[in-house]
């Protein structure tokens, strides 16, 4: 009986030890898996919620550069100036004619009317009414430049045409229409030069037309 009180007392204790040990071993993986579960949780709310507000971030600095840069290029056409309206011009016509001079001239003068400055380059359109039809001037080889005619300012060119020193009757001028450059309304004004043109032989046209700006400064 003493042998087996022994045997059952060294179980008993072998019980406990393992009892023990077992919950030592329950306790040290909560207490393991209890940061290791706090990080994870942790590392994917940061990777998560950091990609979404870094790309967030991204695109808004995007479109933020974006529409400055729209900005900025919508803001360089401000300045550009339009070209020169036949609605907004004074268009006149006098007798320019030098004596001594082997060709007469008219002298066309635009003046700009239309409250703001406008562009304007190259020839405008000429062609005379006469007694046998229309007689479109022909360009003459001077050099055109563009300019900027400034509010309340005007620019000349010259129209040079032969005088009628047949003796004849010749081709009677009742007329001129003139074309601003770059644009298709005509102003049909009195012909201010000579009655008459020389009857031609069907070379092509005795009236020549210089570019803006060849008659004088304008003012």
């Amino acid at each position: 009986m003493r042998v087996r009180k022994l045997t059952f007392a060294a179980l008993a204790v072998a019980a406990g030890l393992s009892l023990t040990a077992c919950n030592g071993d329950d306790g040290t993986a909560q207490s393991e898996q209890t940061p290791a579960s706090s990080a994870s949780s942790s590392t994917g709310g940061s990777d998560s919620g950091g990609s979404e507000q870094g790309g967030g971030e991204e695109a808004t600095g995007k479109n933020s550069g974006g529409q400055g840069t729209a900005a900025g290029t919508g803001s360089n056409t401000d300045g550009k100036v339009d070209k020169c309206r036949t609605d907004e011009l004074d268009v006149t016509a006098a007798d320019s004619t030098i004596d001594g001079d082997p060709e007469a001239s008219v002298a066309v003068t635009l003046k700009n009317g239309g409250g703001r400055d406008c562009a304007m380059s190259g020839f405008a359109g000429v062609d005379l009414k006469t007694s046998e039809g229309a007689l479109s001037a022909k360009r003459s080889g001077q050099p055109a430049e563009r300019m900027v005619l400034k509010d309340g300012e005007s620019v000349s060119f010259g129209i040079n045409y032969p005088p009628n020193e047949s003796g004849g009757s010749g081709v009677r001028v009742t007329g001129l229409v003139v074309t601003p450059p770059g644009e298709t309304k005509p102003v049909t004004l009195e012909w201010p030069g000579e009655g008459t043109l020389p009857v031609t032989d069907g070379s092509g046209s005795p009236v020549t037309v210089g570019p803006i700006g060849s008659a004088g400064q304008g003012g």
